[in-house]
């Protein structure tokens, strides 16, 4: 198996120099990947209806002969329709295919075929329009649908893994160890590759599935346990003192019961645990994960040791710095920010301060990892928005103190099966109340024919004192026919807004001009603010009541709740509109689940069931690699299964160096191999 990953796709046979051009845009360059290119559904040609009994405008496979000869007939230019009936000896249908000048040849009268598509028309009438059909004599059976690409039929890349078959010998290497295979009840590698392309049945598909899945998912789990490389060492920053109650003293607020449990998680983590933190605070936009980080500052502060809290853009550190500064300074307890923009002169104080001590918190973007920042006693490190850190980018950061705590934050729901697998060393902490006075925020999906309607919408409130975001996703003009910030900015200046203060915000601009464009809008000072996704985490202007997103269906349905959360975060009633043209069904129910459901985890479930695990978040960023076949909407039990058993695997033999698991260690380099993290040693 593993040589056909060396052997080009090229020279399979039936593919050759141009059609492997197609392949590769599939991410198949190898026979090997091709026999892991697994199909995206099946479509179930195994049990034929009868005519009279194919269910209506759902896909079937109907048994029935040429009753008729094919007639042809031009509609108009370049388009040919060829129809005929078919009967099975009890009712009759008619067929309809589109452009097919081979049909008057294959199908001849009295020859029997097996018809896959869906059935139309009434009770006295069946019909069926551009079906797939096949000989029957070829057998009934269930066949794979695969991602094409143009040029690249399913039914070519079908032949060309029958192909791929046949140079795959009867007896291979199995990466699976035969005890781990007998104690879930795996079938053998080969019968798993067989069976999960030419099923030769529900059930033995079901269990291919199963084996492959197991494997993949066991594989990712090795490798992201080998990328943490998080020792486990004894807790040599033992908290010993709590003194969370002269912390929520200084709170304008009362805080919610999840945001006391997720703190009580975490001290007791630190103050009673073997081992230091290692904890995820999950919670949907607005639950008040910064509360929770603040009290663990003050917390390890009080202990005489010093947290790093890194964020991962500019705009979000500075929000973090002048919220915990406010708070934390009026108990003694300084704060510094490091940032790439921060001076010279500034940088080389707060390195000095984190060195000797007298810093007890910074915060900062990836400017915290750089070599010269050193720390006295460095306590916790807190990542927020991590999914935007590598897991090597988290680790270089503990590696500045000896074991420290840690602790991740993420306002971005994952799936309880994604988590298990990404954050599996971790331990889970979920924040599922809003705070008191949280305004749900009511969606909506217009077209581009609605939009001056939704103008005048963002007038009314802007009169009334509030402020609006509008969100495009390109900076510039040209970039393609999508809306740019700077050119829509201009329009409003220039035509629908005349009178009013607009302001533009996008990644291009500099640090300074970002921050001075921030500072006017959260002073009011600018009503509406155009721009790009850098605003997708962590600004918070509570006067700010209107979210309206351009070409919305651009953007991940993960990403439109982030954006979403920009808004309904003071007392007044806030709305988001979409504005999208899009026709294509899952960009359609995309926006829908938007409008649908304000609740983040739903919004999650939705995004992982549409994107696939490997693209939730984007692998480069997180260091996820893409899976091909594991479902992570699976049962959770399952993947806790395959959790325990690369956990005993590693346990006993750390770097896979048993003959037996070093087939486990090859895929799992072969898996990680495109991740943006350095890949696996």
């Amino acid at each position: 198996m593993a040589s056909l990953f060396e052997k080009d796709i090229q020279f399979l046979k039936g593919v050759g120099e141009k059609r492997a051009q197609l392949f590769r845009k599939l991410g198949v360059d190898t026979v090997g990947a091709l026999l892991r290119f697994y199909p995206r559904s099946y479509e179930d040609w195994s049990q034929p209806f009868s005519i009279a009994e194919a269910p209506y405008d759902q896909p079937c496979c109907v048994r029935a002969a040429v009753a008729s000869p094919v007639s042809e007939s031009r509609i108009r230019k370049g388009m040919t329709l060829y129809k005929f009936r078919v009967c099975d000896g009890l009712s009759v249908m008619q067929v309809t295919l589109f452009n097919n000048k081979y049909a008057p040849q294959i199908l001849k009268e009295g020859q029997e075929f097996l018809f896959f598509g869906k059935v139309a028309g009434s009770f006295t009438h069946r019909e069926m329009s551009a079906p797939l059909f096949e000989p029957a004599s070829r057998g009934a059976r269930i066949r794979p649908t695969y991602s094409q690409t143009e040029g690249l039929s399913s039914r070519m890349i079908e032949n060309a893994v029958k192909n791929a078959f046949l140079l795959l010998p009867e007896r291979i290497g199995d990466v699976i160890p035969e005890d781990i295979r007998a104690q879930y009840a795996l079938c053998p590698l080969r019968k798993a590759l067989q069976e999960v392309h030419f099923p030769s049945g529900m059930a033995q598909l079901e269990q291919a599935k199963k084996r492959l899945m197991f494997e993949e998912l066991l594989i990712l789990q090795l490798g992201l346990m080998s990328l943490k490389g998080r020792s486990r060492a004894e807790n040599s920053m033992r908290l010993r003192i709590s003194p969370v109650r002269d912390f929520y003293s200084l709170l304008p607020f009362t805080p919610t019961g999840a945001q006391k449990r997720a703190v009580n998680d975490c001290l007791l983590d630190m103050t009673e645990g073997k081992s230091p933190m290692n904890r995820l605070i999950q919670g949907d936009v607005g639950s008040g994960k910064t509360a929770v980080a603040a009290a663990l500052c003050y917390c390890v502060a009080r202990n005489h040791m010093q947290t790093a809290f890194m964020a991962p853009t500019e705009i979000l550190a500075e929000q973090h710095y002048r919220s915990l500064s406010t708070l934390l300074e009026t108990a003694g307890i300084p704060v510094a920010l490091l940032t790439g923009s921060t001076k010279a002169a500034q940088r080389r104080a707060v390195l000095a301060g984190l060195e000797n001590g007298e810093i007890p918190l910074v915060i900062g973007t990836h400017a915290l990892l750089s070599d010269g920042v050193a720390f006295a006693r460095l306590g916790l490190v807190i990542t927020d928005e991590q999914h935007r850190f590598g897991v090597a980018q988290r680790a270089a950061l503990a590696s500045k103190g000896t074991n420290p705590h840690l602790l991740v934050m993420s306002a971005t729901p994952i799936p309880r099966t994604l988590a298990l697998m990404i954050y599996g060393d971790l331990d889970v902490s979920i924040l599922d109340e809003l705070p008191p006075g949280r305004q749900p925020i009511d969606t909506f999906w217009v077209d581009s024919g609605k939009r001056q309607r939704a103008f005048r919408f963002l007038k009314q409130h802007i009169d009334a004192g509030r402020q609006a975001y509008v969100v495009c996703p390109l900076v510039e003009e040209g970039e393609s026919d999508m809306a740019s910030a700077q050119e829509y900015s201009r329009r409003l200046r220039e035509e629908d807004f005349t009178g009013y203060s607009i302001g533009l915000l996008h990644g291009k601009m500099k640090a300074a001009e970002k921050e001075q464009v921030m500072a006017d809008f959260t002073a009011g000072r600018i009503q509406v603010l155009v721009s790009t996704t850098v605003i997708e985490v962590g600004v918070d202007v509570p006067n700010a009541v209107i979210m309206l997103i351009e070409n919305a269906e651009r953007f991940g349905l993960s990403q439109l709740h982030q954006l979403r959360g920009r808004v309904g975060r003071g007392k007044d009633k806030s709305y988001c509109i979409l504005i999208s043209d899009a026709q294509n069904e899952e960009a359609k129910r995309r926006l829908s689940a938007m409008c649908r459901t304000s609740d983040g985890f739903q919004i999650a479930d939705e995004d992982l069931k549409l994107r696939g695990p490997g693209d939730f978040f984007g692998s480069r960023q997180h260091g996820l690699p893409d899976l091909k076949i594991a479902d992570l909407l699976t049962d959770v039990t399952f993947v806790a299964k395959v959790q325990d058993t690369a956990r005993e695997l590693l346990e006993a033999d750390p770097n896979l160096d048993a003959p037996e698991h070093r087939g486990l260690r090859a895929e799992m380099r072969r898996l990680f191999a495109n991740v943006g993290e350095g890949g696996l040693n």
